[in-house]
């Protein structure tokens, strides 16, 4: 396994975008910092992430977490807690959860489906049970 060498963290690729100041990015990264060592995996150069919110600490308000990694499709993650910590906390761990399960599905020596897909160059994969298998039922 490779190192990174620029790993991402929260506190290099955070942005605020709409309804936050730049006074509240550094809660806001120290709320996301648990997912530094999911983002260490990818280049700081090649990774941002944006936090919104809309009509905040008003009934409906709703938090909005973006993430771009070069090379993947960017991720959105959205809540409409009612509480801005909770809001936060709630598209922090679902944007950690996404980040996984995206891993699992690119990492074939993780996930068995795909490590044996990977290895056939046919539509159909071959198995022994296929090599031993007559050619003709012997039905005329």
């Amino acid at each position: 396994m490779s190192a990174v060498a620029n790993p991402a963290t929260v506190a290099e690729c955070l942005r605020v975008g709409a309804g936050f100041s730049q006074g509240d990015r550094n809660w806001i990264a120290e709320q996301f910092a648990t997912l530094d060592a999911r983002l260490a995996s990818f280049h700081a150069d090649a990774t941002e992430l944006e936090v919104s919110v809309k009509d905040r600490e008003a009934r409906g308000q709703k938090v909005t977490l973006e993430c771009w990694i070069a090379g993947r499709q960017k991720i959105v993650t959205t809540s409409s807690e009612e509480d801005l910590h909770a809001a936060l906390n709630d598209v922090r761990d679902d944007l950690r959860r996404r980040l996984n399960d995206a891993k699992t599905k690119q990492e074939p020596r993780h996930n068995k489906h795909l490590r044996e897909e990977g290895h056939t160059g046919t539509d159909t994969p071959s198995t022994d049970d296929d090599a031993e298998a007559p050619a003709h039922t012997g039905v005329a």
